[in-house]
């Protein structure tokens, strides 16, 4: 199973060049079999990009959470927290592997859908 994502285009860039290998999420998708995030690149772009496999999701308090995922968080302590800032927890998704489209996809031919303001299922 699948979901997308809305990701804004730098840090999508980011896990496709592979120096980003977490993507942080404040609430995350319940279904275990979701194995795939399809990467939908906010505006400016507003292209679906690619996809990526789930190694693996962490879920912890957010000053354990920036110490295992810092190395390869693709963004800055002082954002990382604020993004975090009065939660209990937060949820790292680990990037296995990459997918980059050749041709990005537009989000409604493709799956009839709109930009999720998290996540959905597809």
């Amino acid at each position: 199973m699948k979901v997308l994502l809305s990701i804004k285009p730098e840090f999508a860039e980011l896990i496709f060049s592979g120096s980003k290998k977490y993507e942080f999420r404040k609430a995350i998708f319940k279904n275990p079999d979701v194995k795939t995030v399809v990467v939908y690149a906010s505006s400016p772009v507003q292209m679906v990009i690619g996809e990526f496999e789930i190694d693996r999701i962490l879920v912890e308090e957010p000053r354990n959470l920036w110490e295992q995922t810092k190395e390869y968080s693709g963004v800055s302590e002082v954002f990382f927290f604020k993004y975090f800032s009065k939660r209990e927890r937060g949820f790292a998704i680990k990037v296995k592997k990459t997918k980059r489209y050749k041709k990005p996809l537009c989000l409604r031919a493709t799956y009839n859908t709109t930009p999720p303001q998290s996540f959905c299922y597809v």
